[in-house]
Formats: structure tokens, sequence, C-alpha cells
């Protein structure tokens, strides 16, 4: 009887700790359309690295290099040219009344 007890007090306990919800969270700054865009541009760039590396140490046929080095520069062009246009021309926040 007293396992039983120790075992209900144990699956209580242990689901207050997991499904808790404090009063208020930190949910972090709001993602915007820009910062989303230099991060996706740092991850391209991190692996247009990472190709070069593997390309020079012969790990990467020539074919699939030229074809992966043009393809991710292709995503860093597009993605710069977005960022550009977005900075130069910001958009109206939400809920901005005019």
């Amino acid at each position: 009887m007293t396992w039983l007890l120790v075992c209900l007090a144990l699956a209580v306990a242990t689901s207050f700790y997991i499904f808790y919800l404090p009063g208020t969270l930190f949910l972090g700054s709001e993602k915007t359309r820009v910062g989303y865009l230099r991060e996706r541009k740092d991850a391209v760039y991190g692996n247009l690295r990472d190709l070069n590396f593997e390309y020079k140490a012969g790990k990467v046929p020539e074919a699939d290099y030229i074809s992966l080095k043009s393809s991710l520069q292709d995503e860093a062009a597009t993605i710069l040219a977005e960022i550009a246009r977005l900075e130069n021309n910001p958009a109206p926040r939400r809920g901005a009344r005019s």
C-alpha cells in the first residue's frame, strides 16, 4: 500500500514538473523576415565554405562541385537581393494605424 502511495506521489510530482507553466514565459525577440534571411545567408555561406573544403580535400567530384557551388551562389544572391529590398523599403508594422 505504501508503494502505491509513493508511486502515485512520484507520478504527480513528475507530471507537475513536466506540465507546469510559470506565470510569465520568455519567448525571445520577435523574428523578422530580415533576421531570418540573415541567418539563412550565414548558413549558405557556411555551406559554400564546407563545399570548397570538401572539394579541395578530394571528397567531391568536380561536376558535383560546380553544380552545387552554382546553386548555393544563386541562393546567396537571391537572399542578398531580398535583404537589400527589405532594408530599402521596410514594410509597415502590423497593427500600425495611419
